[in-house]
């Protein structure tokens, strides 16, 4: 008997789980970005929530709630219903966060339920456009004459750029020279005006002052060049081997969301990834169109999570 009810209850579970999918999104969807308007998260995410409304006939609407690195943002989600109708975006930066903190307010491991990927965005050493460095070889020569010469800035320690900067130095088997900013704004007025040397950022923040003729890419990372950066080499054309970091944007629902529900909106985000038009809009921005089911982005952070421990391991980094 005991048996019995255990499956007539599983049973029941699968069906109301199926009925909320099949019903699912009822009401609007909110989707917090847990950083300031404007940035590549951001920009990325109200792209990807408008095609989800227009293809559901239901709102998506975007909520910026920053600070701390994202974690303001990532507690408010953790701490909403599991219901679907409450998601976070990040991109790489969620794989940083347990090497950022000592201690953060919800479990980086179980907390969330990692949804899926799309528009994946190389990250590139881009310098002011007169730079006496020509090419990344260029830079990496200099840098090896005297540690700590050539100069990178960033938008603060424990920003990805600070991590990605680390890791390109630990990869070149040369130190670099980190310059903290405010903010990652003010790391670019550094660059363009030639007070620190370099900057990594991932393409689509860099793409204006490039298009401009204010800036100039030396490497991306990934596996082959962009078509609307065909000029620019990747990181192993440029003698970087094995360093194919890439950013991703991605959405995350609460521990507890329905299986059903996970699957319907990761096959929203595959839909929306086939169309024409976001297609042109991630090759727009410098990055690369598709998108990563559950298990492969659930594989891929833990991956991530690793190496960067790795590489904090290796940098003059305290944790907050």
């Amino acid at each position: 008997m005991k048996l019995f009810h255990t499956a007539l209850t599983a049973a029941l579970l699968a069906a109301a789980s199926l009925a909320q999918a099949q019903t699912w999104p009822a009401k609007p969807v909110k989707i917090v970005v847990p950083y300031a308007p404007g940035g590549s998260v951001d920009v990325v995410t109200r792209k990807m929530a408008a095609k989800l409304q227009e293809q559901t006939g239901q709102t998506f609407f975007v909520e910026n709630k920053a600070g701390a690195t994202g974690t303001i943002g990532i507690s408010q989600v953790v701490q909403s219903p599991a219901d679907g109708y409450t998601l976070v975006a990040n991109d790489t930066t969620y794989a940083l966060l347990p090497h950022i903190f000592k201690k953060l307010p919800f479990d980086h491991a179980h907390d969330l339920v990692p949804v899926g990927a799309f528009v994946f965005a190389p990250m590139g050493v881009v310098v002011k456009a007169d730079s006496r460095f020509k090419t990344l070889g260029d830079l990496i020569a200099e840098a090896r004459k005297e540690t700590n010469k050539v100069t990178y800035g960033t938008g603060g320690p424990g920003t990805t750029p600070h991590f990605v900067s680390e890791a390109l130095g630990i990869a070149a088997g040369v130190n670099f020279l980190h310059i903290p900013y405010k903010g990652a704004g003010e790391a670019t007025m550094a660059m363009l005006s030639g007070t620190i040397d370099y900057q990594v950022a991932s393409t689509p923040g860099v793409m204006g002052n490039v298009k401009g003729g204010k800036a100039r890419l030396l490497a991306v990372s990934g596996s082959k060049r962009l078509a609307v950066l065909p000029d620019v080499p990747t990181f192993a054309e440029a003698g970087i081997k094995n360093f194919g970091l890439i950013n991703f944007t991605g959405l995350w629902a609460p521990k507890g969301t329905s299986q059903a529900v996970v699957d319907r909106l990761q096959k929203e985000i595959a839909t929306a990834m086939a169309s024409a038009d976001m297609k042109a809009f991630a090759e727009g921005i410098a990055s690369e169109p598709g998108h990563w089911d559950a298990a492969t982005f659930g594989k891929d952070l833990a991956e991530r999570t690793a190496f960067w421990g790795k590489v904090a391991a290796n940098t003059a980094f305290e944790r907050q």
